[in-house]
């Protein structure tokens, strides 16, 4: 499923316009990553959590040329999906 497509289920869950459902997509992506960005972590119980991790600098190998590189630390994203969501996915309610 693509944003376009997901707009669309919005919109027809909520019994609501194509642009209200944008709308309140675009805000909910705009918060969470604002939330994030500040080292908030966000979570949505049932659903799951968006956090910020730090990543070690680590040695890596170019696969072109088999030469080691360093790789820099830095911030990632990261996702936690809640108890409720995951045994969905796996066959639950």
């Amino acid at each position: 499923m693509n944003k376009e497509q997901l707009i669309t289920q919005m919109a027809a869950d909520a019994k609501t316009t194509k642009v209200q459902a944008r709308a309140a997509l675009d805000s909910f992506i705009g918060c969470v990553k604002k939330a994030v960005k500040k080292g908030d972590r966000l979570g949505l119980v049932g659903f799951g959590s968006f956090f910020q991790s730090k990543r070690k600098a680590r040695m890596g190998r170019n696969p072109q040329t088999g030469k080691d590189i360093k790789i820099a630390a830095k911030k990632v994203v990261r996702f936690k999906a809640g108890k409720e969501f995951s045994s969905f996915v796996n066959g639950g309610k």
